[in-house]
């Protein structure tokens, strides 16, 4: 059962390498919001500050994610410097997303721990550190790639804080996460969600919300909710969406958003399209 591949259909995934280089001095890089950061070590040392207040000293070739970067800086020798890429991340429109969501906001993987992603940087850092025609858009895409393995080893390993990843990361959870996320019109309670996650009704129920932080109910009607934003946005009509997302009319649905969002379906997409292009 692959646990990643539907949700990525949700979140159309962006990234764009904006430095690639020996990095000398120190480097200042504003919050951001609608993205994340990836700063990828090949050569140190560099220290991170600011990031949680905290000062990360990297000593060996590191992936660095902030998926809600604040104000921070990187700091390399003045001499002989550090080589990095940096990029920024985003899913979907940007802002909030169950991937990120469910991460700390700093997540540091050694370059060793990656192996499956080892021929990988090996073609990033040659794209990076040369001069190929095409190499912006080479990078970029290779750095979606990378962010692809980034979650895979967060799911594998456990690096995560609750939400979506760690609900994935559990064996039987993700079975009744996945068909959630695959047919969110489908008719699910909790009796067939723990009979996919082939658990008792209660022990279903007490297990999701330890792992996930919410009860299955809620995960469910947010998902359905979120789906039917990402539907609004390709322009399909309201009474339809509803459909589409498990809801009988579109005034059940309007009363979902209200309830997740604090707006009507309506409202929500009015602001969208107000909003300045993030990308």
């Amino acid at each position: 059962m692959d646990r990643l591949t539907t949700l990525l259909s949700h979140f159309s995934l962006h990234a764009g390498v904006f430095y690639t280089g020996n990095l000398c001095g120190i480097h200042d890089f504003a919050q951001d919001r609608l993205r994340g950061h990836i700063h990828l070590v090949r050569r140190g040392p560099v220290k991170i500050l600011g990031a949680d207040l905290a000062v990360f000293d990297i000593q060996e070739p590191t992936l660095l994610f902030m998926s809600r970067p604040d104000t921070h800086q990187l700091v390399a020798d003045d001499r002989a410097g550090a080589d990095v890429v940096c990029a920024t991340v985003q899913f979907g429109g940007g802002g909030r997303n169950p991937m990120t969501d469910s991460l700390p906001s700093i997540v540091m993987v050694k370059l060793t721990e990656l192996a499956a992603a080892d021929a990988l940087l090996g073609l990033m850092f040659d794209e990076a550190f040369s001069d190929h025609n095409g190499r912006q858009g080479v990078l970029d895409r290779l750095c979606e790639v990378l962010m692809i393995h980034l979650l895979r080893h967060c799911i594998e390993r456990g690096l995560t804080q609750g939400g979506t990843l760690a609900g994935l990361a559990d064996a039987r959870l993700a079975k009744a996460m996945t068909a959630i996320h695959e047919n969110p019109a489908q008719p699910l309670d909790l009796v067939s969600m723990a009979l996919l996650a082939g658990m008792s009704r209660a022990r279903f129920a007490v297990h999701f919300r330890e792992v996930t932080g919410e009860t299955p109910a809620d995960y469910l009607a947010a998902w359905r909710v979120t789906t039917a934003q990402g539907l609004l946005k390709k322009g399909r009509q309201l009474k339809h969406v509803a459909d589409d997302v498990g809801y009988g009319s579109a005034s059940a649905l309007t009363r979902a958003f209200v309830r997740k969002l604090g707006c009507s379906p309506t409202e929500w997409l009015n602001n969208q399209e107000s909003q300045p292009s993030e990308r």
